[in-house]
Formats: structure tokens, C-alpha cells, sequence
């Protein structure tokens, strides 16, 4: 990648993640005939954190103050393997999709260990939940990446969402579309979206992600909601660029797809949490496992 093209693929990632957001609350809004907050509330929402003062517990340590910097850092990091436009990733060699998977469990592991940090037992009791369900998303997302893998023969992200990905649409498009629902569930279960978890609910009992970070004041919990809307974005990438493999002969057209297939992305998941409502705990694991499944019916279909 050129220095540009590297600058704009920075750019992308760090300003338009707050804006899926924006869409998927307008989306919902409409639905339910309300005007809904603005298309840019999540970036006045981080400016106005940014302004605020911290509040710390004389219980919590460093680990307090880690939890939220290092799920950005590491989301951050993770944007940087995937390819968004027209050419590949920042970073790309082989076997960065376990990399790319393991980012996100870094930062999993120290937001939940921030929340364990306050001695809260509900805090605790969503690190629990969250542990739980990011157990059976692995596996349907490594099982999904396997099938990139063996399609192009490559265990690099750059190579596996590449352009020559159109080629096999038209070969093992159902082994594809096995896929891409697969990674549908696994993006709404990680990013704590309707049906898995509502970002929007107060109940303490039906909480996962929000309690987790209920003592977060300030700029660390803006970094909480930048962290968790640029994990929405980069998982939200992989499903796009799987649908819409960017093969024209046009950089600046290969962008405008991508972004165009992220705005319809946000609007499908405001469609989803429009019509769906939260699942019961116990029926969760349910659905991950058929995510695994449909993942592994991928494989089985490719072994034909």
C-alpha cells in the first residue's frame, strides 16, 4: 500500500466507526416513528466524555484504568490486518487471521478483568456472561475463516477478502452463504447487540457488556464506546468485504462500495434490533452453536 493509501485506510478507521452508530439509531428511530438522536451523536458523545472528570474506586488498581485503552488499542490494531478499499491490509502476512481474532480476545479479557477489578459481584456476573458467550463465537469465526482459507489458499486476511473472492461466489456460493450468516451471528454476539444483549436496557439482571463498565467515567469510558464502535466496524468489515469482494478497476469506486455496503450493514442491524427482541439467557448458546454449525456445514460442503 502506498503512504496514502495507508493514511486513508487510518483515516477510516478512526472517524467513521461513530457514525455506524448514528445510522443504526436513526434506522431504529424510524421504525418506531421517532426522529431519533443525531446521525453524528457518537462523536458529541465522545467530545463531551472527553470534558469530563474521573471518578475511581479505592478498590480498583491499574487493571481499573487498563481495561478500556487496551480494547481500543487492540480493536485498533485489529483494523489495521483487515483490508477495507481496494488494495490489501497495513499489516499482512500468514496467519494473521489468528492475530486478528486474538486482538479482540486481548481486549475481551481485560475489560472483563477491569470489571472484576471494582469487586462488584454484578460486575462481575456480566464478565461471566461475556466470557461465556465469546467461547462459542470463536469457533464459529475461526471455522468461518477456515473456509476463506481453503477457498484461496491463504491464511492472510489481505489474500482471503481479497478480489479474487468474486471468483468463488459463483463455484461454492453456498458454502459462502453459510458463511456469511455465520459471521452475521457473530458479529451482533460480540459487539452485544439485539437479539444476544440491548445496549440500550437498564435492567440490571439482563445486562452483559453495560454492566461490565458501569464504573467507567470520562474519557475512559469514551474510550469504552470508541473501542466497541471500531470492533463493530472492523467485524462488520469482514461480512462486507465477503459479500462484496472489491475487484473494479477503480480504487476510489472499490471505497465507495465498501462504504456503501457499511452503511447498509448498520441499517440491517437497526432493522434486526427493530424487529427482534433480546433472547432469553439460556437460549443464547443455542443460537451460537447453530452459528458453529453453519460455519462447519461450510467445510463440509467444500470437502465435496
Amino acid at each position: 500500500m502506498s503512504p496514502l493509501e495507508i493514511f486513508l485506510h487510518i483515516a477510516v478507521t478512526l472517524l467513521a466507526p461513530p457514525l455506524l452508530l448514528g445510522v443504526i439509531n436513526k434506522t431504529k428511530a424510524a421504525f418506531a416513528g421517532r426522529v431519533g438522536p443525531p446521525l453524528l451523536q457518537g462523536y458529541y458523545d465522545l467530545a463531551r466524555l472527553a470534558r469530563k472528570a474521573m471518578v475511581f474506586s479505592t478498590t480498583t488498581t491499574w487493571v481499573f484504568r487498563a481495561g478500556p485503552l487496551v480494547a481500543l488499542l487492540s480493536a485498533f490494531g485489529a483494523a489495521l490486518l483487515l483490508p477495507f478499499g481496494a488494495r490489501g491490509a497495513v499489516f499482512s502476512f500468514a496467519g494473521d487471521m489468528i492475530l486478528f481474532a486474538y486482538l479482540f480476545g486481548l481486549g475481551r479479557f481485560f475489560t472483563v478483568a477491569a470489571a472484576l477489578d471494582t469487586g462488584s459481584a454484578f460486575e462481575g456476573m456480566g464478565g461471566a456472561r461475556e466470557a461465556t458467550w465469546s467461547c462459542l463465537a470463536e469457533p464459529a469465526l475461526f471455522l468461518g475463516l477456515m473456509v476463506l482459507v481453503r477457498l484461496t489458499g491463504s491464511a492472510s486476511l489481505g489474500t482471503m477478502l481479497g478480489s479474487s473472492l468474486s471468483l468463488h461466489w459463483s463455484q461454492m456460493g453456498a458454502s459462502l452463504v453459510m458463511i456469511v450468516a455465520s459471521l452475521v451471528v457473530v458479529v451482533l454476539v460480540e459487539n452485544s447487540r439485539i437479539p444476544f444483549d440491548d445496549p440500550n436496557t437498564h435492567l440490571e439482571l439482563t445486562m452483559v457488556h453495560e454492566v461490565m463498565v458501569l464504573d467507567h467515567s470520562g474519557p475512559l469510558f469514551g474510550a469504552v464506546l470508541y473501542g466497541a464502535s471500531i470492533k463493530l466496524f472492523v467485524l462488520g468489515a469482514v461480512v462486507v468485504r465477503l459479500l462484496l469482494p472489491m475487484n473494479t478497476a477503480h480504487a476510489w469506486l472499490d471505497w465507495l462500495i465498501f462504504g456503501g455496503g457499511m452503511l447498509g450493514l448498520a441499517v440491517g442491524i437497526g432493522v434486526v434490533e427493530s424487529v427482534m427482541a433480546r433472547l432469553r439467557l439460556r437460549q443464547v448458546p443455542s443460537l451460537l452453536v447453530g452459528a458453529c454449525l453453519l460455519s462447519a456445514f461450510g467445510i463440509v460442503l467444500l470437502a465435496r
